[in-house]
């Protein structure tokens, strides 16, 4: 099958507006969704195949009427790219329970309703690809990113668990594991910072926002082509079920693969003389 139907969250700004430019421009139906669709199909453009619907993916009934409007309109869905997200930044002494939680209903419950809504469909045609966009923030924890690391390593526990149980319908799952993109993560619109109120973690915490907005909009990857080349990979017949993406987020994770290894090995003898001393 050449064409395609897609069914993008957040495409109203950043990657997953990339993500629906790329995959329209491969020839392929797409179903933009956001909280505003005229700010989906405005970002975008006017385009034959598009139907920008609105989704707030913390919202299930929002999940199940975005789903029912791809068939409605194309019959199907072929590719679902959990794209929408957002990041919640700061010590996470300084998080509040709310924050924490909002974070995690936005990164990891949000792709659970939409998948949910989804997969009906993708198991009554025996096909389909659902995609997580994940980040190596769900490969290697590190300081100011307690939430948005917690929501993302969730997302990475959930797709690999969900594959072999939708494999034998003929679905296939990928996690896409970016690294620094020049999206707009670092914008205020996508990131939020705790409200400072410990004395111990006030300077880190100003040098760790000033260091993240100095990074603002010169991030070395581009979103165009990470795009483009996830089009391409989502056309093969076994695509990846794990895509690192960006040369940095390959060394984060070959570095992560090593670290893991020498902590096994380091406490290997005592590890290896915890079973029962059977008789």
């Amino acid at each position: 099958m050449s064409r395609r139907i897609w069914l993008v969250t957040g495409a109203g700004r950043g990657m997953g507006t990339d993500i629906a430019k790329a995959a329209l421009a491969a020839g392929n139906a797409v179903v933009a969704t956001g909280r505003d669709p005229e700010r989906v199909t405005a970002a975008i453009g006017a385009h034959d195949d598009l139907l920008a619907v609105k989704l707030d993916v913390t919202n299930p009934d929002d999940a199940k009427a975005a789903a029912q409007a791809a068939v409605d309109k194309f019959d199907r869905i072929d590719v679902l790219v959990n794209n929408a997200g957002t990041f919640i930044a700061g010590f996470f002494e300084e998080i509040s329970p709310n924050d924490f939680r909002a974070q995690v209903e936005t990164n990891l419950f949000g792709p659970l309703n939409v998948t949910r809504a989804v997969l009906p469909v993708m198991r009554q045609q025996r096909s389909g690809l659902v995609i997580a966009i994940s980040s190596t923030g769900g490969i290697v924890g590190q300081e100011f990113c307690s939430a948005y690391s917690a929501s993302k390593f969730g997302i990475e526990g959930w797709i690999e668990s969900l594959a072999p149980e939708v494999a034998p319908f003929g679905i296939h799952t990928m996690v896409v594991e970016p690294g620094f993109f020049r999206t707009d993560l670092l914008t205020p619109e996508s990131t939020k910072y705790a409200e400072p109120s410990i004395e111990d973690y006030a300077k880190r915490t100003t040098q760790t926002v000033a260091n993240w907005n100095s990074m603002n909009g010169k991030q070395g990857g581009d979103p165009a082509k990470l795009a483009e080349a996830l089009v391409k990979l989502t056309s093969q017949d076994e695509p990846p079920v794990r895509w690192v993406a960006g040369a940095d987020a390959v060394e984060t994770v070959q570095q992560k693969g090593r670290d893991l290894i020498a902590q096994a090995d380091a406490y290997r003898e005592v590890s290896s003389s915890l079973a029962h001393d059977d008789d």
